[in-house]
């Protein structure tokens, strides 16, 4: 099966230490620019239904607004309680200004 990717945003608007809420195909996903390189993950916290999006980006740790919980932007990963079940990491690449995430 061949992945699709779709253009998200655009590079010049998610600076280093930044991150933004996109949808992709009614999906909620998070962005975020760690030092230059971009990652996708659901934007929804897997503890409860708060917006990633809302809460601080530490290096590579996005910290929930609500009650706390980190993630690995990087591997979707939990961190840290109250969240235990891991984010779901959608493939990034970026063309020229353009930043693409794949439809799975």
């Amino acid at each position: 099966m061949k992945t699709t990717y779709v253009k998200v945003a655009s590079t010049h608007a998610i600076r280093p230490g930044a991150m933004q809420r996109v949808l992709l195909d009614s999906r909620r996903i998070l962005l975020a620019n760690v030092d230059g390189n971009y990652y996708a993950v659901d934007d929804t916290c897997t503890h409860e239904d708060a917006s990633l999006s809302t809460g601080s980006l530490r290096g590579e740790f996005v910290k929930c607004p609500l009650h706390g919980s980190r993630f690995n932007v990087r591997t979707g990963q939990a961190m840290e309680d109250p969240a235990q079940e891991n984010l779901r990491t959608y493939p990034v690449r970026v063309e020229g200004d353009d930043i693409l995430v794949a439809i799975t």
